[in-house]
C-alpha cells in the first residue's frame, strides 16, 4: 500500500455514515497492520496486570477488543474470552485463550452473567459520543451483579509524551502506524503508512460517558498516556 500524504477528513466532516467511517480509518487498517502491531505487543500494563492478578480464582470475564491477546494469559487462575473486530488479530490471540470475532457494539454474550470484564484502548476508535457510549453500556451489560470492568482511553493530556497533544486541543486524530516493507538488495527500504482515527478523552470525560449508560466509577486514574477506570452496573 502506498504511503497516505495527506489525513482524511475527521468524523464530523467526513460523508460517510459512522460504521462506514470506522471500517475504513480503523478496522482494515488493524487487519492490514495486524501482525506488525502484534509484534510490538507484548507487555501488560501494570495497572491492567493488577486488575487480573486480584480477581478471585475461577472468575469467568471477557478482554472486549483483545488484539493480540497479551492479556488473556495473565492470569491463569481465571477464565477469559476475547474478542476483537479484527479477525487476523483474533487468530493470533486464539493461540493463547479462547478469542472470537466480535464488534464491541454487537457482542455475542450472554447478559448478565461475567465476573469481570476488560476493554483496553478500544473504545476511543469509535467515531461519535454516542457510540462510545452504546460501546462502555454493551460492557456493562456483559456484568453480573458486583462484576466489574476495567477501561482504557487514549488521554488527550499528553504534552509530556512525544505526541505532544495537550488539553484544548483537537480530540478527533488520525494516528500514523508506519510499517516498513522490507528490505531488497540495494535497495532502500519502503514504508507503508496506515492512518487509524483516535478520539482523544479529555479529563473526566470517559467518567461521563460511564455514568451516562448507568455505571459506577469504583476507581480512576492516568496511567502511560491514558485515562482509566474501573466501573459496574448501576442500581438500575
Amino acid at each position: 500500500m502506498a504511503s497516505t500524504t495527506s489525513p482524511p477528513p475527521t468524523p464530523e466532516v467526513s460523508p460517510l455514515p459512522p460504521s462506514q467511517y470506522e471500517e475504513e480509518h480503523v478496522h482494515t487498517v488493524y487487519e492490514n497492520i495486524a501482525s506488525h502491531f502484534s509484534s510490538t505487543r507484548y507487555k501488560p500494563w501494570p495497572i491492567v496486570e493488577e486488575f487480573l492478578l486480584n480477581l478471585p480464582p475461577g472468575s469467568i470475564g471477557l478482554d472486549i477488543g483483545c488484539g493480540n491477546g497479551k492479556y488473556l494469559s495473565v492470569n491463569r487462575d481465571v477464565f477469559i474470552v476475547g474478542s476483537d473486530r479484527s479477525s487476523n488479530l483474533v487468530k493470533i490471540a486464539a493461540g493463547k485463550n479462547e478469542a472470537v470475532v466480535a464488534d464491541s457494539l454487537a457482542l455475542p454474550h450472554q447478559v448478565g452473567r461475567f465476573d469481570f470484564a476488560i476493554c483496553i484502548a478500544v473504545v476511543h476508535h469509535l467515531s461519535t459520543t454516542e457510540r462510545r457510549r452504546e460501546a462502555v453500556g454493551a460492557i456493562l451489560e456483559c456484568l453480573q451483579k458486583g462484576g466489574k470492568a476495567l477501561v482504557y482511553v487514549w488521554a488527550l493530556e499528553q504534552k509530556g509524551s512525544r505526541r505532544g497533544w495537550e488539553e484544548g486541543g483537537e480530540q478527533d486524530v488520525m494516528v500514523p502506524w508506519v510499517m516498513k516493507n522490507g528490505k531488497k538488495k540495494d535497495e532502500d527500504v519502503s514504508e507503508s503508512t496506515f492512518l487509524r482515527y483516535y478520539h482523544l478523552y479529555r479529563k473526566g470525560e470517559l467518567e461521563e460517558d460511564i455514568e451516562a449508560v448507568g455505571g459506577k466509577i469504583v476507581d480512576k486514574g492516568y496511567e502511560k498516556d491514558n485515562w482509566w477506570a474501573v466501573c459496574e452496573r448501576g442500581a438500575g
